[in-house]
């Protein structure tokens, strides 16, 4: 049973998209938030204390990398055998077990670490799954609501961060770990029960099955054609086979991912080089849709920057914070609330004063432009993160209130980046292909966290060390500075590539 969406008011299945959605973010982000200082002070104390912080930060990292990995497995069940509802639910059930499994296992390595991967599993499995659910709920009649409901999606995201960031961290203080894991896992049984609930009212696009004109088939029977496209994608695979041979020394995950995205880009060029050679095997639908992916997965690998930068506010930052004076109640990952409730406050504001401000003054305020400023403004902050770890450094008392500044910074760059790219992936993507472009658009943050570890490798090079040694700062403010860096070139050439993307509406007619 569906109901139509009209154009005359709000599709009624929605509430119960974002209620699911509140819940869910509430227990990730509570579970999230206090992972890195509940490892600091428990789970990794039998690794001495100069190697904690850095063994502390791979994993996070690794998690993180693990959440935006499975995106792919979830958008390929979805499209090719299940539908987005039951996958959706049934990745719910994995992530309800490993929230159960973190909760049992507080003082078991082993056991908490598995449940690190189901909580990854079942959180990437639905995550290009809800938000594209949620564009299936509208088609071009009512789309002018979409991005509305889109900035309302994000707004309850940060509206359960918030609460998460602020609560859990005296419930893990107070309570001890086995309540303040098990409480997420109760808000992720709400969010199922919640989706479940509303399963009457969805419109449901059938999975589309076994598909011979899909996106990877496109890309196969482009690249078979030889010439200059295989011997790129085949230099992809000989550097994704050196990257596999150094696992010693860059780890097993970042050995992995970065030998998979060496395939998929350099496979994307050479794919891209000779993808008329495709048509007359496929329908040309499909090769012009294949183009689009393509051309939108440039934008996404000039995103993978901010992403490095953003995700490091849970690791890095929390760490600096921990050298910075502030109230004995205060604890160091409490800091973390201050982004979701100056998320709450930006979403509304920029929609209701900045972009019609901007307008009348005849600035377009497009989804490609504000993606780009959002990218600059990550660099911005992490060039303050760097000056205040120069003051600690030198050994000054700084107040924890000035974190407050790189925080307004970034998450002005995240309701930019973010909130608007949910929706821009949705939009460009060809109807056959929305599964497999929202998980892109999740691997691109996969790839962000990939660009720490391997940093964090790559500064341990006796080079490197040379090198930071000769500016005379910390390891840490030099490589604040490097991400900084990273961040402004990246929104330098997004904004380049974005001048020349053509824009599509692929919304249902």
């Amino acid at each position: 049973m569906t109901t139509t969406a009209t154009a005359a008011k709000m599709p009624p299945q929605i509430p119960y998209i974002i209620g699911n959605e509140g819940c869910e973010r509430f227990s990730f982000y509570g579970m999230r938030n206090i992972l890195t200082v509940f490892m600091m002070t428990s789970l990794l104390l039998a690794i001495p204390e100069d190697m904690r912080k850095a063994e502390a930060k791979e994993v996070f990292h690794t998690f993180v990398i693990g959440v935006y990995f499975f995106p792919l497995l979830g958008g390929w069940l979805a499209d090719r055998f299940f539908g987005k509802y039951p996958t959706i639910f049934w990745f719910s059930v994995i992530y309800c077990a490993g929230h159960a499994c973190l909760s049992i296992f507080e003082n078991n390595l082993k056991g908490f670490y598995f449940g690190l991967f189901l909580i990854s599993l079942g959180s990437g499995g639905i995550k290009p799954l809800v938000s594209s659910f949620v564009g299936d709920q509208f088609d071009k009649s009512n789309r002018s609501m979409a991005q509305k409901v889109y900035d309302a999606f994000y707004w309850i995201i940060n509206f359960g961060s918030f609460f998460a960031s602020l609560l859990m961290p005296v419930i893990l203080k107070n309570y001890g770990a086995s309540v303040a894991f098990g409480l997420p896992g109760l808000l992720m049984g709400l969010a199922t029960l919640i989706l479940w609930s509303g399963r009457k009212k969805y419109l449901h696009q059938p999975a589309r099955g076994a598909n011979p004109h899909n996106f990877l088939k496109v890309v196969w029977t482009a690249l078979k054609g030889g010439g200059l496209g295989m011997a790129v994608a085949a230099l992809g695979l000989l550097l994704a086979a050196y990257a596999l041979s150094e696992m010693t020394s860059l780890g097993l995950v970042a050995a992995v991912c970065l030998a998979l995205v060496l395939v998929m880009g350099f496979g994307g060029v050479g794919a891209w080089l000779q993808l008329d050679s495709a048509r007359g095997v496929h329908p040309d639908e499909a090769v012009d849709g294949v183009r689009a992916v393509l051309r939108v997965l440039v934008l996404f690998a000039l995103v993978t920057p901010f992403w490095s930068l953003f995700d490091q506010k849970a690791s890095t930052w929390v760490l600096q914070a921990d050298q910075m004076a502030k109230p004995a109640w205060f604890q160091s990952s409490m800091m973390q609330a201050l982004n979701p409730l100056l998320v709450m406050i930006l979403i509304p504001l920029n929609n209701l004063v900045l972009y019609p401000a901007l307008q009348r003054m005849g600035l377009r305020v497009t989804a490609l432009r504000r993606m780009g400023v959002g990218i600059a403004l990550a660099g911005a902050a992490w060039i303050v993160a760097g000056v205040l770890q120069l003051w600690l450094d030198e050994g000054s008392t700084v107040s924890i209130v000035w974190q407050m500044l790189p925080y307004a910074l970034l998450t002005l760059g995240e309701v930019l980046v973010s909130a608007t790219g949910l929706e821009f992936a949705y939009s460009q993507a060809p109807l056959s292909m929305k599964g497999t472009i929202m998980s892109f658009w999740n691997l691109s943050v996969t790839v962000g966290n990939l660009w720490v570890l391997l940093s964090n490798v790559s500064v341990k090079s006796p080079g490197a060390l040379a090198a930071i040694k000769s500016t005379g700062y910390s390891e840490t403010a030099c490589l604040m500075f490097f991400f900084a860096g990273f961040a402004l070139v990246a929104a330098l050439l997004f904004a380049l590539v974005a001048r020349r993307y053509p824009m599509q509406d692929n919304y249902r007619g």
